[in-house]
């Protein structure tokens, strides 16, 4: 099984539809939290209809990122603390199941993959580039979540982690965070590479109870 980018979807002119686009604003930190997204600011900024940038909204109403405020528009919805740690305890059985996928599926290729990643891993923690490492997290967390074949829990997954990036990029910044959490990335991608899954499950598992209790202790 070879790893694919994630490509979604296209508009017209080949851009990624416009609701990725929005999306990405917002977990890039380009709207902060509790803003308001007015729909002719959002349709000048992204080169969309209204009826385009409404429908966009929507979607991400559904997902959890945006709120619908009555006869006000829609804002960025601001996850507390405690909901973030709701979400990561729900991640747990999700991505317990990814990983225990994972390691069943990996063929030569994905292994060939995950050593790269790995050794990029290492050289972002190496010389403390905490953007890179952060970006590299995300980045197993695809090919996992790609390589699990999975269709519902990616989804899910896919959903739930949009809600809370705010707050996992926090992490990745917090203090002593990454001596922690490098080595049990690591250790999750040396059980997928050794195709165990009982340890690709357990690894998974304890990384996620970690990022519970340092979430615990944010505000």
């Amino acid at each position: 099984m070879t790893l694919t980018p994630v490509s979604g979807f296209v508009d017209e002119a080949g851009r990624p539809e416009l609701a990725q686009r929005i999306r990405e604003s917002i977990l890039g930190g380009e709207f902060a939290p509790h803003q308001r997204l007015i729909e002719a600011d959002l349709s000048d900024r992204f080169e969309a209809t209204r009826a385009a940038v409404r429908t966009a909204l929507l979607t991400l109403a559904s997902e959890g990122l945006v709120e619908r405020l009555p006869n006000r528009g829609a804002r960025v919805r601001a996850i507390s603390v405690d909901e973030a740690v709701e979400i990561v305890e729900v991640r747990i059985g999700l991505e317990s199941l990814c990983a225990r996928k994972a390691a069943e599926n990996a063929d030569d290729d994905d292994i060939a993959a995950l050593r790269d990643l790995r050794r990029r891993i290492e050289d972002a923690v190496a010389a403390g580039n905490l953007v890179d490492y952060s970006r590299l997290n995300q980045e197993l967390d695809r090919q996992l979540r790609e390589l699990s074949g999975h269709t519902t829990a990616t989804r899910l997954l896919e959903r739930l982690r949009a809600q809370s990036a705010r707050h996992q990029f926090r992490l990745a910044f917090h203090p002593g965070r990454v001596a922690q959490s490098a080595p049990e990335h690591i250790a999750i991608i040396d059980a997928v590479i050794a195709h165990d899954p009982d340890a690709a499950e357990a690894a998974t598992r304890a990384h996620l109870t970690g990022i519970v209790t340092v979430l615990r202790t944010l505000d």
